[in-house]
């Protein structure tokens, strides 16, 4: 008796719309299409159902991968669609008849038959990496350059020059993040991060190839105070959870694991050579928490898929926004049956920071050489001394306590905060909580010496609104001024208005409306006096 065919899986509308857009691009004629399904998307059902849907109109599709590793889950997956599969891999048996070809780039170096083998459609898994390989290269200009070429990527933007607009006409892309957690297919996440002076410290770490160098970074993170640190952070803020650890070298990642099973916490560490069924047992190890903290270096930031696990650690600092959002990602999926409610982040390599927040994109697009509409620094932090939440440095209320900033009052700059994603500052609606932001806007653009236009573009960018007029008296210096801190601010306006080309008639309604009706007659005759 046969064994009953597979049952294919089911698909989420929006990944139905995806595919239906990508078949009208192909209509209209373009063949090189990125194909940009955001983290927790689910590209593995997506690009199994491009393939089956390639298998039965009977065309022929070379599907690349960039990691031996993944040579077998693409095959589970296709498995799934019940398709025909032949394989460019050392150590899995060819079959130069099947309709779908499963390629490392790495065994295709090593071989040639491909080069002639009539593929219709070429497919690139983690198309960010498996087309600027020279093998990738090689399939899109010399060997298949009339086959439609599609690009799978949840990470569009790359290190580098060279990007994804430069090879490609056109994209179709899932739901942002933000969507997706609303649709309740991407779990709401929690971030915690070190304060400036809290992480690795990386002013001497050289760049290399666009990221850092591999070598400064481990003097720089793989320290026993480090590691110790984030040990403790780990049984303060999320004892108990399944984590993962994203590391410098395997040397430090088995200097974590060692450091949590020193503390009691069961660990264990992956490397790129633990053979696959080693791989399975951790993970289902981790999975059914008999180890609760297993720890890697690039090998669970790619093709990981483990929805139970909740923390990551960001141990590793990095200037990829792929690998970063590649690296939240991993904990973003959800888990209902194992009662996950949110992802969590700890960070300290300074991460977020630098790269941002997956609830932070907007839209998708084809990167260009020399692009600069990608993510850029995101605003300064700061952290909630009462209750350890960290914002932005403009919130001068927390909105978890209510506490209230005041410029004196110390910082603990000790242990990991939370911090938000941006959209938070545009959903205040309470008139005194916009005015004490723009009041924080205000004071550091005095303090950096920027004009006071710069707060009011800034405080529009962060909140989705312009100041009232109203809204100035007071900001810097209360409602009673001393009068050299008049004459400071005078001075301040004065050196504003030569740069932004102001007229005179400027620096007295700016004066007035921080100091008051008639207070620049008022410090115009103290100057006289002085």
């Amino acid at each position: 008796m046969s064994a009953p065919a597979p049952r294919p899986p089911q698909l989420r509308p929006y990944q139905v719309e995806l595919i239906n857009d990508l078949y009208r691009k192909l209509n209209e004629g373009h063949k090189r299409v990125a194909i940009i399904a955001g983290t927790g998307a689910g590209k593995t059902v997506i690009s199994g159902q491009i393939c089956a849907h390639a298998e039965a109109a009977g065309k022929r599709l070379m599907f690349l991968v960039h990691l031996d590793v993944l040579v077998g889950q693409t095959y589970e997956k296709m498995k799934a669609f019940g398709l025909h599969c032949g394989f460019i891999k050392a150590g899995w048996e060819e079959d130069q008849s099947a309709p779908i070809q499963i390629a490392s780039v790495q065994t295709m170096a090593q071989r040639k038959w491909w080069r002639t083998w009539p593929a219709d459609v070429v497919f690139y898994d983690e198309g960010h990496t498996t087309l600027f390989s020279r093998i990738g290269k090689t399939v899109l200009y010399k060997t298949h350059p009339h086959a439609t070429h599609l690009v799978m990527t949840a990470t569009p933007e790359r290190l580098g020059q060279d990007q994804l607009g430069e090879h490609l006409d056109t994209l179709v892309a899932s739901p942002i993040p933000s969507t997706l957690q609303q649709m309740g297919f991407l779990a709401p996440m929690r971030y915690y991060s070190m304060p400036p002076d809290g992480v690795a410290n990386l002013k001497g770490v050289k760049t290399v190839r666009g990221d850092y160098d591999e070598a400064g970074l481990k003097n720089a993170c793989d320290r026993p105070e480090l590691i110790d640190k984030i040990v403790r952070e780990w049984q303060r803020l999320v004892s108990g959870k399944r984590t993962i650890a994203f590391c410098v070298d395997i040397e430090h990642a088995r200097h974590v694991a060692e450091a949590f099973r020193q503390a009691g916490i069961p660990a264990d560490t992956v490397e790129g050579g633990t053979p696959i069924k080693e791989r399975q047992r951790m993970y289902a190890d981790l999975r059914d928490e008999r180890i609760l903290v297993l720890t890697s270096c690039n090998v669970i930031s790619i093709g990981f898929d483990e929805p139970s696990v909740e923390v990551g650690l960001m141990l590793r600092p990095t200037q990829s926004s792929a690998l970063h959002f590649q690296q939240i990602g991993r904990v973003m999926r959800i888990s209902p049956q194992t009662g996950k409610q949110y992802g969590m982040i700890l960070d300290q390599a300074g991460n977020l920071e630098r790269l941002g927040f997956p609830e932070d994109i907007k839209e998708y697009h084809l990167p260009l050489k020399k692009d600069s509409s990608g993510s850029g620094s995101p605003p300064p932090m700061k952290p909630c001394p009462q209750c350890g939440r960290i914002v932005h440095a403009f919130i001068v209320k927390c909105p978890d306590c209510g506490h209230q900033w005041i410029s004196e009052r110390p910082l603990n700059l000790e242990d990991m905060v939370e911090i938000y994603s941006a959209d938070q500052a545009h959903q205040i609606t309470d008139i005194p909580t916009l005015v004490e932001l723009f009041h924080s806007h205000r004071r550091r653009a005095y303090v950096r010496g920027n004009a006071p236009t710069w707060a009011e573009r800034s405080f529009w960018e962060h909140c989705g609104r312009w100041p009232q007029d109203s809204w100035y008296r007071g900001s810097l210096f209360g409602v009673r001024p001393a009068p050299q801190q008049q004459l400071e601010y005078l001075s301040y306006l004065q050196k504003s208005a030569k740069r932004l080309g102001k007229r005179g008639e400027w620096i007295v309604a700016e004066f007035e409306k921080e100091c008051g009706s008639g207070s620049f007659a008022q410090v115009s005759a103290l100057r006289q006096t002085l």
